[in-house]
């Protein structure tokens, strides 16, 4: 299979912004015309939580793609579908801390602490404010290996992200159950990965000094 030449990953990049700014105006059409049900709110605060979601779930997508079609210049793609991914979910919240909590944000603080669901998805926003922070090309050059130790925590934001959205959600669970599956699938792609952080873990764990009787 021949290469993809880097234009096409520029014009890829046109389209992903395009696309995105095409979403942000349905959506927009969509609270502007009243069609979000009977509970809009809810809707808004939904619509906009699953998005980033989805941008999320296909960033992490790119590389077993790259990897399986021998295309490494995807790889590019990874950071807008990110940055992307968090500005949704950004929106996600400032929607929720507007129209729920009326910007009370010392409410958000109680509210994170008294329910479970809430407290993972403001984890899964944090581990994402500081991947896209640090995805900066002048911070990724100081980081150095750190960078890499750092952005594979993307893996438990998408869990916790995951995770948020099946607890959230009272009725219809089909749906979130099909992001477990996607979720599942595209963590079972790094299992080389993973088996080899697990064999360093049970080394470690065999190598600490046991407690003296």
């Amino acid at each position: 299979m021949n290469k993809i030449p880097p234009l096409a990953i520029t014009l890829i990049k046109a389209i992903i912004h395009i696309a995105s700014l095409s979403v942000l105006l349905y959506f927009y059409l969509l609270i502007d015309s009243n069609q979000l049900g009977a509970d809009p709110v809810k809707e808004m605060i939904h619509f906009l939580g699953k998005t980033g979601l989805n941008y999320l779930l296909i960033t992490l997508a790119i590389t077993p793609i790259s990897k399986r079609f021998k295309q490494p210049l995807l790889g590019r793609l990874k950071r807008v579908l990110g940055l992307y991914s968090f500005a949704w979910i950004c929106l996600h919240l400032i929607a929720f801390l507007w129209l729920e909590l009326n910007w009370e944000v010392f409410l958000l603080f109680d509210e994170v602490i008294k329910r479970p669901y809430l407290t993972l998805g403001m984890l899964a926003w944090f581990i994402l404010l500081l991947l896209s922070i640090t995805s900066l090309t002048a911070i990724r050059k100081k980081m150095k290996q750190t960078w890499f130790t750092l952005h594979r925590w993307v893996y438990v934001a998408v869990v916790l992200g995951v995770v948020h959205y099946y607890w959230s959600v009272k009725s219809g669970l089909i749906e979130p159950s099909i992001y477990f599956v996607i979720c599942f699938i595209l963590l079972r792609e790094r299992n080389a990965y993973f088996r080899v952080k697990f064999k360093m873990l049970m080394t470690a764990i065999k190598k600490a000094p046991k407690p003296s009787n």
